[in-house]
């Protein structure tokens, strides 16, 4: 896991280097005498904290993919969408994008506010059932860039789990950034003796793509997080008038599906490439009500079923083995 403390200076070696408390850069830290010592760093008391918090959450999916526009914002979206589509049923999302937060805006939320509470920060609600929570609510304007080292996303994501008042919620979707860096290993961390249900990995068909989601599958399988399923989103272009489909991206190498098979990891269904997916999404609204007839539409709730169906068996399998250190 990440091995820099939020309070190091920016040329911190890491607790974990044959430098530690030894370079010049750490002259003046606070952990140096620890450092420089070899003793084993103590365990961070945020991890408990957090177990304590997500005891009200039943669970928790992370949305994966190794390259950045593939659509993963929008799924995460679409999946909290369609799981609050039952009234009974209390969805949250939590956007770690930290550079760039696109939640707010494809749920209808931009502008809004993050509120204090006795209990916590207080979520940004979409419907009764649905509520979000993301750094793009903390920032003055959505033009503002956040240009942070990997400690202070760490710190924020820390708070996200611990402060936030998430109440008792069935489903907690957490959107991460592509690729496998410092807020995926933060949130994994965080999340590792909160009983996680796995990962949701998202790709195009193309081999470019596919390439990103094999390195995002070898982290997964290093820090024992589960893996739910693959999806294949942008699978093929679907005309709104005349229904017909044409290849796009086309899978020079099989696509998704094959990947999935030759890996033994589950594949939970193809996404068509619909424009009235993004216009929904541009203007923050669901696109299960707008457009309620769509392939895409049916695509998504087949997917969301084989999802809930996999959760539901995770808990009476009992509880994922992941390493609490």
């Amino acid at each position: 896991m990440a091995d820099v403390p939020e309070n190091a200076p920016e040329q911190c070696p890491g607790t974990q280097s044959e430098l530690a408390g030894k370079q010049s850069a750490c002259q003046g830290c606070p952990n140096q005498d620890i450092c420089a010592s070899g003793l084993p760093a103590a365990p961070d008391p945020a991890i408990e904290e957090i177990q304590e918090r997500m005891s009200s959450v039943k669970h928790k999916i992370l949305v994966l993919s190794g390259k950045g526009g593939v659509g993963k914002s929008t799924f995460t979206a679409h999946l909290a969408r369609g799981l609050a589509r039952n009234e009974e049923t209390q969805v949250a999302v939590l956007d770690i994008d930290i550079c760039g937060p696109s939640i707010p805006r494809v749920m209808g939320l931009e502008g809004e506010q993050v509120h204090q509470s006795g209990s916590g920060w207080s979520p940004v609600y979409v419907e009764d059932n649905l509520s979000v929570m993301s750094v793009g609510f903390l920032l003055s304007s959505p033009d503002d860039a956040v240009i942070w080292r990997g400690p202070k996303k760490n710190g924020l994501i820390k708070q996200f789990l611990r402060d936030v008042d998430w109440g008792d919620t069935d489903y907690l979707i957490v959107d991460t950034p592509p690729g496998t860096s410092d807020e995926h290993l933060s949130i994994v961390q965080y999340l590792s003796c909160t009983n996680v249900d796995g990962a949701v990995l998202v790709t195009t068909p193309q081999e470019i793509s596919l390439m990103d989601v094999r390195k995002e599958i070898t982290f997964c399988k290093k820090v024992n997080l589960p893996i739910l399923g693959v999806v294949e989103n942008m699978s093929g272009f679907v005309c709104p008038k005349c229904k017909n489909e044409s290849q796009i991206f086309p899978p020079t190498t099989g696509g998704a599906e094959k990947m999935a098979d030759d890996l033994k990891i589950p594949f939970l269904g193809k996404l068509p490439l619909d424009p009235r997916i993004g216009k929904c999404c541009d203007e923050g609204k669901s696109f299960f009500e707008e457009v309620p007839d769509s392939p895409a539409t049916h695509a998504y709730l087949s997917i969301i079923n084989k999802l809930k169906s996999a959760c539901q068996k995770d808990n009476q399998g009992g509880e994922n083995n992941m390493d609490c250190s």
